[in-house]
């Protein structure tokens, strides 16, 4: 009886501490892997990628990434690559079963001796284990951790496969991650055009990426190298002959490939679009392709042309003794069909200056807002022909209650003349006389039909270009005319792909008619007369059909030019940050139309000639354009010019247009 229960006693105490043991065990166990991330979400997992931004001719304009990262399948990396790497970094790879615990007893050994971490003897699998989930910080529980996740990675993944994914996580320094990218910015060409002796050179990096960088130390990385040359060699990847060839061969590292082109101001500007709409998150780590409608070709010859006209603009104000800080300038041209922008400059130098002054800065357009002005006459019916006094008035309380008296720029005045005469020199009184009979609410909401989005003040100096409005505003606005009066939202962006090659976003454009088509014709008609006859006059040596205005602002602070080819619409204005004279007699014609003149000559020399929309309810007449009446036969002095029909001149008689007993039908 006795024996009995020391037996039970004993098989009592036995459980007991077997529990114990295998408890705390299980515990340890659940301890170490408690935290462990699910290996299986590595089966969707897709590590982030750099997005690329290309123009519209398929140049790569910026890469935006978190880490800089292609990732690119086994199979198209080189087999020198694959097996520098497995040579350098695990030589038995292909046989252990995720840990080596040959080389984790010599590690061991040589860390006992040393009395720290020396050694880590991580094989590859380890090493992506660590990669994904664990942190560098080395301590003995990180390192069971890596070996417990080894072990689970190889029992659900193949070699290959686990080379693949090592081969597109690892750091190869300088900012790459994963072969394809070291291969890119190392060497300038994709890993599958890699030579022995780079592939030699890119497997030497893992182990002290910041050391071993060709673009950091050559003669560091050239050592390296070589070793790794040496010990393919040795277990006989490659022949002695080709390790020979190989060692010869000086270490010459590619430029690493520019963020950006120089189009940086676009690309703000598309970047900054599509964060609203895809995420900043799925936009600098999906691996997105990002297609835009800018013209690298167009993007280089504005780029030329603001830098030529800003050193000339220097240059005069030098001489004229203007101090401090430079002169800024800015271009914008959209396709007048599409309304796809097809270069922006939003300023001299962006990297010192990111300030996009196209898209951002609220400046006055002076005589640049005229067209809208007239635009809207147009509209309402207002012949080209019809006579408007030019002469000295003042307007009763027009301005803050105060009477206000408006000035010609000349100083001049010039009697009767036509609105196509007064819009061609940039009359200022006809003008204001224009907007007084038009209504300055229905002219301000006008303008927003065509796309002036900025606040305006619904005084009479409206006119004149008082309100502050943006570039792409204005040339968006002028985009209407040789369109036929459409108006189309200018974008940047046109689809967005995966990674796949799926579309996640393409832009639908924004399009609908804001005038008539005569209407559009008409006006369009009359700002050709500004370049023909008018202050727009050194444009003739476009010898294309062009249209446009200058602007000119209160002691030459602004100066603008915004006109039109019939497939492109470009602005650029010319001012200082500081908001401060750019010197005497700086006005649009002088600053600004010269770098629109440069731009729109490489922008048209190899396209198509092209003449402007002709509507059928629109008819061409010859006319004498100081007394707006039709050109007899004998006449020596006409101009053509564009009316609606039924309201074209005579040569007696000029249609009436009595404001007083017409109806004016307000803007929407």
């Amino acid at each position: 009886m006795e024996t009995k229960n020391r037996k039970k006693v004993f098989i009592f105490l036995f459980i007991l501490i077997a529990g114990v043991v295998f408890g705390g065990i299980a515990g340890a166990i659940f301890a170490v892997t408690s935290d462990f991330p699910q290996i299986r979400a590595l089966e969707t997992y897709r590590p982030p990628a750099v997005t690329r931004i290309y123009s519209a001719d398929k140049k790569v304009l910026a890469e935006l990434f978190v880490e800089k990262r292609d990732p690119v399948l086994l199979k198209d990396i080189p087999c020198f690559l694959k097996e520098a790497i497995v040579v350098t970094e695990d030589r038995s790879f292909y046989k252990h079963s995720g840990v080596d615990l040959k080389g984790i007893l010599r590690a061991a050994t040589k860390d006992i001796l040393a009395g720290e971490f020396v050694e880590g003897a991580s094989t590859i699998t380890q090493q992506l284990a660590k990669t994904l989930f664990l942190t560098s910080k080395k301590t003995l529980l990180r390192k069971i951790k890596e070996a417990v996740l080894a072990f689970q990675l190889e029992r659900r993944y193949t070699k290959d496969e686990i080379l693949q994914m090592y081969l597109n996580q690892v750091y190869f320094g300088s900012g790459a991650y994963g072969v394809e990218s070291a291969a890119r910015i190392f060497f300038g060409k994709p890993a599958k055009d890699l030579s022995l002796s780079e592939c030699a050179l890119i497997a030497a990096m893992p182990k002290a990426p910041s050391r071993y960088s060709p673009l950091i130390n050559k003669e560091l990385a050239l050592k390296r190298r070589n070793i790794v040359l040496k010990q393919m060699k040795d277990t006989g990847i490659i022949t002695a002959s080709a390790c020979d060839e190989a060692l010869k061969e000086p270490v010459v590292a590619g430029e690493q490939s520019k963020k950006e082109s120089g189009a940086g101001y676009f690309v703000e500007y598309v970047k900054g679009f599509l964060e609203e709409v895809i995420g900043s998150a799925r936009l600098y780590k999906g691996g997105l392709t990002v297609y835009t409608t800018l013209s690298f070709k167009l993007q280089k010859a504005a780029e030329d042309a603001v830098a030529n006209g800003l050193i000339a603009l220097e240059a005069r104000m030098k001489s004229r003794g203007v101090k401090d800080p430079y002169p800024q300038g800015a271009l914008i041209a959209l396709d007048v069909r599409t309304g796809g922008i097809l270069a922006m400059v939003g300023g001299r130098d962006f990297s010192k200056s990111p300030f996009n002054r196209a898209v951002s800065a609220g400046r006055q357009s002076g005589s640049a807002f005229k067209p809208v002005v007239y635009a809207y006459a147009i509209e309402q019916g207002f012949p080209q022909n019809m006579m408007m006094l030019d002469a000295p008035i003042a307007f009763k309380g027009a301005k803050n209650g105060k009477d206000w008296t408006p000035e010609n720029f000349s100083g001049k005045y010039m009697g009767e003349i036509t609105l196509r005469t007064a819009l061609a020199v940039s009359e200022n009184i006809p003008a204001v006389r224009l907007i007084e009979m038009l209504g300055s609410d229905s002219v301000a909401r006008f303008s927003r039909n065509l796309g002036i989005e900025s606040p305006l003040s619904t005084d009479l100096s409206l006119a004149l270009g008082t309100s502050e409005t943006t570039l792409i505003e204005l040339t968006s606005a002028y985009a209407v005319f040789p369109n036929s009066g459409e108006r189309i939202e200018p974008f940047g962006a046109t689809e967005v792909h995966d990674g796949n090659g799926r579309i996640v976003w393409q832009v639908k454009p924004q399009k609908r008619a804001v005038m008539s088509r005569a209407g559009a014709a008409i006006m369009t008609d009359m700002l050709s007369t500004v370049i023909q006859e008018g202050t727009g006059r050194k444009a003739r040596v476009i010898e294309r059909p062009v249209a446009g205005k200058t602007g000119t602002t209160n002691q030459y602070k602004d100066a603008l030019f915004i006109g039109f080819s019939p497939s492109i619409a470009t602005g650029v204005w010319v001012g200082r940050d500081v908001n401060k004279t750019l010197g005497d007699l700086e006005t649009g014609s002088m600053a600004a139309l010269p770098i629109w003149i440069e731009f729109m000559t490489q922008s048209l020399a190899d396209s198509p000639f092209q003449y402007f929309d002709i509507p059928d309810d629109v008819i061409k007449v010859r006319i004498d354009p100081v007394t707006g009446l039709r050109a007899s036969d004998n006449s020596t002095h006409t101009a053509t010019a564009l009316f609606k029909k039924g309201t074209e001149p005579t040569q007696s008689k000029i249609p009436f247009f009595n404001i007083q007993n017409s109806k004016l039908i307000p803007a929407p």
